[in-house]
């Protein structure tokens, strides 16, 4: 009954509210985005939705006009030169996302859900499909966002996707809208340039203390680590699937 009547009736109502009490906030957005730099105020993008289903995502343009389309943050040689100086604000805030409530309210998101990969993004979209992750609808935050957002690797985040998937509740939902209010005003996660993070800073850190340098993910990315039995020159053998670069990304303007 929640999953089918009452969490769409929540999403209408609370993005309606937002939308309303918000309007006066994202008029004051929208005139520092113009003021800051050329171009039009929304940025509007390809997205995959429930079922794989296509449609246009809205948010706050943070980046310039000329920024290659299409492309996630991580493929661009230097990422932050292509974002403006109030993007880069709204972007650390997640205040670029507040015009995904009109995405919400008319019914292509969820307020809670896995984030929508771009169109493009087919190894984000493949992993979904090992959990059913691309049959829920998506949303403007969910599971995987306040448990590492852009640190995570593809593998982790799908499969935290996945585990949303199967917790689904209005409980649920409301442990990922009030832990996301503590992830924003911390800025956990918010890495420009792609995903994978977590990964790299441990491989900084020394083996026997790498669930000291990230204790709050040590349990997370355990799955996705190497097998401790196989010796490190047979990595690629016993794990043929990360044998690829641990540091594909997963955001683009985003």
């Amino acid at each position: 009954m929640y999953k089918h009547f009452f969490k769409r009736l929540i999403d209408i109502v609370l993005s309606g509210f937002g939308i309303v009490v918000l309007a006066l906030p994202m008029l004051a957005i929208a005139v520092a985005i113009k003021l800051d730099s050329k171009g039009p105020v929304l940025f509007k993008q390809k997205r995959v939705g429930l079922h794989k289903k296509h449609f246009n995502i809205y948010k706050f343009r943070t980046m310039r006009t000329d920024t290659p389309k299409d492309a996630p943050t991580h493929e661009l040689s230097d990422p932050k030169k292509w974002i403006t100086k109030v993007g880069g604000f709204l972007r650390k805030t997640s205040l670029d996302e507040l015009p995904q409530m009109f995405n919400i309210f008319e019914g292509t998101m969820s307020i809670i859900g896995p984030r929508p990969a771009l169109w493009n993004q087919y190894d984000l979209i493949e992993e979904r499909d090992k959990y059913g992750a691309n049959d829920v609808p998506v949303g403007l935050t969910g599971w995987a966002q306040i448990n590492g957002r852009d640190e995570l690797e593809i593998p982790v985040k799908a499969a935290l996707d996945g585990e949303y998937v199967k917790r689904q509740s209005f409980l649920f939902d409301c442990k990922c809208f009030f832990g996301t209010f503590v992830s924003v005003l911390k800025s956990d996660g918010v890495v420009e340039g792609g995903t994978g993070e977590i990964h790299k800073h441990e491989s900084e850190c020394h083996p026997e203390q790498a669930s000291q340098c990230h204790p709050e993910q040590a349990k997370r990315v355990e799955g996705s680590k190497p097998d401790s039995s196989c010796h490190p020159e047979q990595a690629s053998q016993c794990h043929p699937e990360r044998s690829v670069s641990e540091v594909e990304g997963s955001k683009g303007e985003s």
